[in-house]
């Protein structure tokens, strides 16, 4: 009797063959790797849209600073002639010395504000990545 509530659990209407269970494990495998890769591409393109955001904000403040920066410059290298009656070109070595120092120091600090952010997804490429290794080396 035990083996024909053994047979009944295998062949019964409410369950599978093995090849039907095997499909199914199969199928939501492929819905799953779908569905990673879909988040994937979603947070990579919104990581990108920042990214983009971001440096397009930098540049065009950077270009507008570029202009003020060498209007003052020129302001300030003729403050200083007329105040200290010093020549231009010496003035004009001052502040190029000056610009040239602040501007080495922000591309320093910029550089080191991009090392701060992953701009890939790391938790969906991990879990990816788990998913492509158990498939391939299932325990």
């Amino acid at each position: 009797m035990a083996n024909d509530v053994h047979n009944d659990v295998h062949t019964g209407p409410e369950s599978g063959t093995l090849t039907e269970l095997v499909t199914g494990i199969v199928n939501d495998l492929q819905e799953l790797f779908k569905q990673q890769m879909t988040l994937l591409k979603h947070e990579v393109h919104e990581d990108l849209r920042k990214t983009v955001a971001a440096v397009s904000a930098c540049a065009a403040g950077g270009a507008v600073t570029v202009v003020g920066a060498f209007l003052l410059g020129f302001g300030l290298v003729h403050l200083l002639t007329w105040a200290t009656e010093m020549p231009l070109w010496v003035s004009f070595l001052i502040f190029a010395g000056v610009f040239l120092l602040t501007g080495a120091v922000l591309v320093y600090a910029g550089a080191h504000k991009f090392t701060t952010f992953n701009p890939l997804p790391e938790e969906s490429a991990e879990a990816l990545k788990e998913n492509v290794q158990w498939i391939m080396k299932p325990k």
